[in-house]
């Protein structure tokens, strides 16, 4: 089956070119603007939505980290799955006696020290290969267990076919669990990492929409698959992660300010402009999809407003236009953070809370230090 988002690729290209020319107009009357195109952030846009294609490697290569077979000859899979969940279990016991190894140790005397300095480094190696290990697992099997073929495989005794209601159900459904998943994405430090990649640009226009994540397998908790147990096709899922993802282009725009009576229920450029600003009253808001609704329902909403132009990019920007950089930093600096930490709640908290509560944790550690 035809990826539909892979095949209007012309569409996105020509669309793009005729936005540059435009914008390129607007800068000569009006000066330039953080929409412009401009060489290496363009480059690394584009970069980032060509490696985004392996995304279906990614997931495939993350199924054999499930831990037991959820299909037929899964078996091989299955004992790659337990080998991980063992390593991440023997790194967590080992990281647990470190802890209290290092500190318990007598720093008074060179032997104590050398003890706990001992004790730190199988520490440091010890979270890191728990958290990795137990992350990659966890959500290898939430995504096996909730796939669209194998809901539809054990649900199949209702097909709803290929009329109405099956696609009314399919793309309400997939805008819903988006904007949670989303949502997530903002608010959870290991999500935030997946995620990060497509809010590193300082430039808003449409070839932003293509900055997407490599890992993005790693970052689904809402199942989108679910409308294949009441009898929703697979392939009618899939076209509606297609269409939902083609809509979400467009709306990366500076051209269009207003779309009138629709920016009540559609997400719009205005709308998102918002989502990908880095201003504090922006933060954290209009995460929907196709429909704006759910921020309105969920608390979520915030309008653009004139007096204050939208800043685009990081709260603190990576300032690299280094593919591998911008794929990896929030990994990088989470485990890091990981590695440093001396007690569990840390280290979970390093992952599972949202990154301003790990950036500002990380400022009291390092003051504490000095």
């Amino acid at each position: 089956m035809i990826d539909l988002s892979v095949a209007v690729t012309p569409a996105y290209f020509a669309s793009m070119a005729w936005e540059k020319k435009a914008l390129e107009r607007r800068a000569e009357a009006e000066g330039p603007s953080s929409a412009d195109y401009e060489q290496p952030d363009t480059t690394t846009s584009l970069g980032m939505g060509v490696l985004s294609l392996t995304s279906p490697v990614t997931a495939w290569l993350a199924s054999f980290a499930v831990p037991f077979a959820t299909t037929k000859g899964r078996g091989r899979s299955g004992r790659i799955g337990k080998v991980v969940l063992g390593v991440a279990v023997t790194a967590a016991v080992a990281t647990t006696v470190a802890d209290r190894v290092a500190r318990s140790a007598d720093t008074a005397t060179e032997a104590g020290r050398r003890l706990r300095g001992r004790a730190r480094t199988v520490a440091e190696v010890g979270g890191v290969a728990t958290i990795a290990g137990a992350g990659v697992v966890l959500t290898a099997t939430t995504a096996q267990l909730t796939s669209a073929s194998r809901l539809w495989k054990r649900g199949r005794r209702r097909d709803l076919g290929t009329g109405v209601l099956p696609w009314a159900i399919a793309m309400t459904w997939w805008d819903f669990a988006y904007y949670w998943n989303h949502r997530f994405m903002h608010q959870i430090r290991a999500m935030w990492a997946i995620h990060v990649v497509h809010h590193s640009s300082e430039h808003y226009n449409l070839s932003t929409a293509l900055r997407q994540p490599v890992a993005g397998a790693f970052g689904v908790w809402v199942p989108y698959g679910l409308p294949a147990a009441v009898g929703v096709r697979p392939s009618i899922i899939e076209t509606s992660r297609a269409i939902n993802l083609i809509y979400q282009y467009w709306i990366h725009t500076d051209m269009v300010q207003s779309i009138g009576a629709g920016e009540e229920v559609l997400n719009t450029p205005s709308h998102h402009r918002v989502h990908h600003g880095s201003n504090q009253r922006y933060l954290d808001r209009n995460h929907g999809g196709i429909l704006i609704v759910w921020d309105r329902l969920f608390g979520t909403f915030t309008r653009e407003r004139a007096e204050e132009p939208v800043v685009y990019g990081l709260t603190t920007n990576i300032e690299t236009y280094n593919w591998w950089t911008v794929a990896t930093h929030e990994y990088r600096d989470m485990f890091r953070e990981v590695a440093a930490s001396t007690n569990w709640r840390d280290r979970l908290q390093f992952v599972l809370r949202g990154p301003g509560w790990a950036y500002r944790r990380r400022a009291e550690l390092a003051a504490a230090d000095d």
